[in-house]
């Protein structure tokens, strides 16, 4: 099955330092990472996704600040595809669409940042629009939220959110995507 690569706002605003640090993003961006080395070593297509900012009231991914870098961890090299978004939805007002369906894309496996977000609007909308959706549900982070005066710990914010996602598609840890890729691999 043609599949790609999503990594979604894996940015410097959310690590540590950051203007919006969320709750172990150095430990999703490692899944990533190990995602991100299989699909190039394998020539997989694999798309970077970068949020910038335009709402004047925005407190991260300011147009022209080294937050809305792409965090070193996951590096985006020159000559890889890389996609700026100004919504939560990856595919809102982007040539990610035409540029996934120029690929022969069928299935998208799905990192980043925030899982109740951005994670959640692009996954949602890959399968409305027909795409088979993996989440790596160890390579996405979230941070904690708050409700009136509750306050919801990033733990639970991230399960509630994959437990939803189930029903758009699959939710898989790190491991259990690169054995099913590689198991296709040995079929071919």
């Amino acid at each position: 099955m043609n599949t790609a690569l999503l990594l979604i706002d894996i940015q410097k605003d959310y690590f540590p330092g950051g203007r919006m640090e969320l709750v172990k993003p150095l430990d999703a961006a490692k899944k990533a990472y190990e995602l991100l080395q299989c699909f190039r070593e394998h020539g997989g297509q694999h798309v970077h996704i970068q949020h910038v900012a335009l709402k004047p009231t925005a407190t991260f991914f300011l147009p022209g600040t080294n937050g809305t870098d792409i965090h070193d961890s996951v590096a985006h090299f020159e000559g890889e595809p890389l996609v700026i978004k100004h919504y939560p939805n990856s595919f809102r007002e982007t040539n990610l669409l035409e540029m996934l369906k120029g690929w022969g894309t069928e299935r998208v496996i799905i990192t980043g940042m925030m899982t109740h977000m951005c994670v959640d609007a692009t996954s949602r909308a890959a399968a409305d629009l027909g795409f088979q959706v993996v989440v790596a549900e160890d390579a996405c982070a979230t941070r904690d939220l708050k409700y009136a005066d509750t306050v919801i710990p990033a733990d639970h914010v991230h399960k509630a959110f994959l437990a939803a996602l189930k029903s758009y598609g699959e939710v898989l840890s790190t491991d259990q995507v690169i054995a099913r890729l590689a198991a296709e691999q040995e079929k071919k």
